[in-house]
C-alpha cells in the first residue's frame, strides 16, 4: 500500500504530466516535428534521455534517427542537434530566438542565481553580460597580459621546486591571475583569507549540482514545494549545503577589494572601474548598480578558472603521450624565443605551432563536453521540421570535435591538422568556435581565458621536459588512455601524475631570475 507522502508525490508529478502533454499537444503545427525514438504515453521519450555518458549517447541517438532529433520529456520538448552546422545554424544565425535558460530551482536553492551563464534571456541578463563584456572583449584583455606573464613565471618556479603538485600548482595559477584581474587581490599576499580555497569547494558544488538529470526537480519544478525531507526533496538539502560557500564566493573577494579601494590600498581591477561607475549614483541605485557588477566579476572567476585548469591538465596528458609534438614546438620556440628570456605576447604570431598544439588541446578533450541547455522562445523551422516554443535545445560539442567529417582520426593529438605550409589553416574548422557555446551565450571570457592557456604552455614548454610516469616494468605509462575525464558540467582529467624537470641548467637558472625580477605590474 503507497503511503501518504508518496502518493502526494506521485499526484503531483502525474498532474504535471498531463498538464505538459496537453500543452505540447495544443500547439501542435502543419509541420511535422523531428524525428524521434518511440514513445510511452504520458512520459513520451523520457526513458531516452540519457543520464549517464551523456554525450556518446546523444551522438548515438543523432546517428540513428538524424541531424536534428525530438524528444519529448514528460511534455517538455527537448530538440538533439547532431552537428556543429546545426548549432550554429540556430542557435548562431537565430540567437535571438534559443538564448533562454530553463528554469532552474537548484540554482535557485543553492545561491548560483548571480552566475549569469545560467540566468534566463532578459534584462538582467543582458546588463551583467554587459558589464562583464566591457572588460573582456578583446581589446580588453590585452592589458591584463602582464599579469598572465608574471604568474605564469611564478607558476614555473613552484614546479620547479615541488614537480609533484603541478596539478595544485596549475589550480592556484588560473585562480591567482583571475582574482587579481578581477578584485586587485593579489593572492599570495593576503594570507588571512583564502580566496582560492572558496572558489575551488564552490566550483566543485557548480559541476555536480547542474549535472543534467541529477535531480527529479528540474523536470518537475512543482516539487519545490514538496517539504524536506519527504521523499524526492533530496535536492533541497544539497543545495542547502552548498549555499554559504556559492555567496562566499560572490561576496567575500569583493568586499575585500571594496575595502581596499576605499583606504586606498586597491590595485587596478575590474572592481576599482566598476567602483568608478558608482561613485555618481546614490541610495537605491548604487545598490542595484553594486548587485549587478559583483555578480559579473564572479561569473568571470566561475566561467574561467577551472575551465582553463582542464586545458591545462590536458596539455600535460598530451605532451606525456606524444613526446615528438612537444619536441616539435620545443623548437619553434628555440628558434623563435631563444635561451635567453621567457616567451611572451610579442612572439604568439611567429609561433604558429604553439597556436594549433593549444587548439588542438581544447578540441581533444574539451572542457565543457555538453553545452548548457538553450531554450526556444517562440515556435521554428528548420530543414522542414517544427521546433516547438519552449524547446530545450541540447548541443554536443563532445561529439562535433570528434566528427571525422572536421577533424580525420579525431582521437589522436595532431596539432597539425590546423597547419598548412606552415601556417594556420583557416579552411579548418576552429574548434574555439565549438568548445566555448554558440550565439547570445557564447563564452564572453574566452579571449581572455585563451590568453592565460597561452601564458603558462609557452613558458612549460620552453623551460620544461614533460614525461609519462614508469610503470612496474620500467615502460612509460600510456595516459592517454588510461587517463578518463571526470563527468559534469565542466569535465577534468582523473588524477595523474607525470615527470617534469627543467630542459637544462640554463632553464633553470631563466627561471629563477624571471622570478626575481621586481614583479609589480598594472593593468
Amino acid at each position: 500500500m503507497i503511503d501518504l507522502p508518496q502518493w502526494f508525490i506521485l499526484s503531483v508529478i502525474v498532474v504535471t504530466l498531463l498538464y505538459k502533454v496537453r500543452q505540447s499537444r495544443s500547439t501542435s503545427g502543419k509541420l511535422p516535428l523531428p524525428p524521434s525514438p518511440p514513445g510511452y504515453p504520458i512520459i513520451g521519450n523520457f526513458l531516452d534521455v540519457p543520464v549517464h555518458n551523456m554525450e556518446p549517447a546523444f551522438r548515438d541517438i543523432n546517428a540513428k534517427y538524424g541531424e536534428i532529433v525530438y524528444l519529448n520529456a514528460c511534455g517538455q520538448p527537448m530538440i538533439v542537434l547532431g552537428s556543429h552546422q546545426a548549432a550554429i545554424d540556430l542557435l548562431e544565425k537565430r540567437s535571438s530566438n534559443y538564448s533562454d535558460r530553463l528554469f532552474s530551482c537548484v540554482a535557485s536553492l543553492s545561491g548560483w542565481t548571480w552566475l549569469f551563464s545560467v540566468n534566463s534571456y532578459g534584462a538582467q541578463w543582458r546588463r551583467t553580460r554587459r558589464l562583464f563584456h566591457e572588460y573582456m572583449h578583446p581589446n580588453a584583455v590585452l592589458r591584463y597580459r602582464p599579469i598572465q606573464e608574471r604568474e605564469a613565471a611564478k607558476y614555473l618556479l613552484h614546479i620547479l621546486e615541488t614537480p609533484k603538485d603541478f596539478l595544485h600548482h596549475g589550480r592556484a595559477l588560473f585562480g591567482t591571475i583571475t582574482i587579481r584581474v578581477g578584485y586587485g587581490i593579489e593572492v599570495d599576499k593576503e594570507k588571512g583569507t583564502d580566496y582560492l580555497g572558496i572558489a575551488e569547494k564552490a566550483m566543485e558544488t557548480f559541476s555536480q549540482l547542474f549535472l543534467p538529470g541529477k535531480y527529479l526537480v528540474e523536470s518537475f519544478p512543482i516539487m519545490r514545494f514538496i517539504p524536506y525531507p519527504l521523499p524526492g526533496t533530496q535536492f533541497k538539502r544539497d543545495a542547502a549545503d552548498c549555499y554559504s560557500i556559492v555567496r562566499k564566493m560572490r561576496d567575500t573577494p569583493w568586499e575585500a577589494a571594496m575595502n581596499a579601494l576605499r583606504e586606498g590600498r586597491g590595485l587596478p581591477s575590474m572592481a576599482s572601474g566598476l567602483l568608478e561607475r558608482m561613485a555618481h549614483l546614490d541610495g537605491e541605485a548604487a545598490a542595484d548598480e553594486e548587485e549587478f557588477s559583483k555578480n559579473a566579476i564572479a561569473s568571470a572567476y566561475a566561467g574561467g578558472a577551472d575551465t582553463t585548469l582542464s586545458t591545462l591538465q590536458t596539455f600535460y596528458i598530451a605532451m606525456s603521450s606524444y613526446p615528438e609534438v612537444q619536441k616539435r614546438a620545443q623548437a619553434e620556440l628555440e628558434a623563435v624565443v631563444g635561451p635567453h628570456r621567457l616567451p611572451t605576447f610579442a612572439d604568439k604570431n611567429d609561433l604558429p605551432y604553439i597556436a594549433a598544439l593549444i587548439k588542438e588541446c581544447l578540441r581533444w578533450r574539451p572542457v565543457v563536453p555538453l553545452a548548457l541547455v538553450h531554450l526556444s522562445i517562440e515556435e521554428d523551422e528548420y530543414k522542414g521540421y517544427r521546433i516547438p516554443a519552449r524547446s530545450a535545445v541540447v548541443a554536443n560539442p563532445w561529439a562535433y570535435v570528434r566528427d571525422p567529417n572536421l577533424y580525420p582520426d579525431p582521437e589522436t593529438f595532431k596539432p597539425e591538422r590546423f597547419l598548412k605550409d606552415g601556417k594556420l589553416d583557416p579552411s579548418v574548422q576552429d574548434p574555439t568556435t565549438i568548445i566555448f557555446g554558440y550565439g547570445r551565450r557564447i563564452c564572453p571570457g574566452r579571449y581572455f581565458a585563451e590568453g592565460s592557456v597561452y601564458a603558462v604552455v609557452t613558458a612549460i614548454l620552453h623551460t620544461m621536459n614533460i614525461e609519462a610516469p614508469r610503470d612496474a616494468s620500467g615502460a612509460p605509462v600510456n595516459l592517454k588512455d588510461t587517463v578518463k575525464m571526470t563527468h559534469g558540467v565542466i569535465s577534468y582529467p582523473e588524477p595523474f601524475e607525470c615527470v617534469i624537470k627543467p630542459r637544462s641548467s640554463e632553464a633553470e637558472m631563466l627561471i629563477r631570475t624571471a622570478c626575481n625580477e621586481d614583479d609589480s605590474v598594472s593593468i
